[in-house]
């Protein structure tokens, strides 16, 4: 019978918690994945583990832009993200280069993201002269 990722989740998320060394975990879940064919779900796992973690005070943003950020800029995202949390009681903040950004910023949480980069704001723009546009033609 096929596990629920969801179930796999929760197991891989309690264990993180404990004293289990990061690289056993990942050396036992990459095998597992391996040995039951499901691999090619590590990626929606490993969202489903971070928002389990979540659940126990743990959150965990994802912080992609152009370029490589400075620590006090990270410790700014903390800061901002830790107003949005503020009865978590851990924040980890991990930062990704993404060069197809123009600028800004991406915040990327377990289900859901903050795009606060350059190529939204234009997306939002052209959307509101779209809009606009259609509301000065009728």
């Amino acid at each position: 019978m096929r596990v629920p990722r969801t179930q796999i989740a929760e197991v891989i998320s309690k264990l993180s918690l404990s004293k289990t060394s990061p690289k056993r975990l990942a050396d036992e879940v990459a095998a597992y994945l391996l040995s039951e064919n499901r691999t090619d779900e590590l990626d929606s796992l490993m969202r489903d583990v971070i928002d389990q973690r979540g659940k126990s005070g743990i959150i965990e943003v994802v912080a992609v832009s152009a370029h490589h950020l400075t620590p006090a800029v990270l410790a700014d995202i903390k800061a901002e993200v830790k107003k949005l949390f503020p009865k978590e009681r851990q924040i980890i903040i991990s930062s990704k280069v993404d060069t197809s950004l123009i600028g800004g910023l991406r915040l990327e949480f377990a289900n859901r993201q903050l795009d606060l980069s350059v190529r939204a704001k234009l997306n939002q723009l052209k959307q509101v002269i779209a809009y606009r546009k259609d509301q000065v033609s009728v």
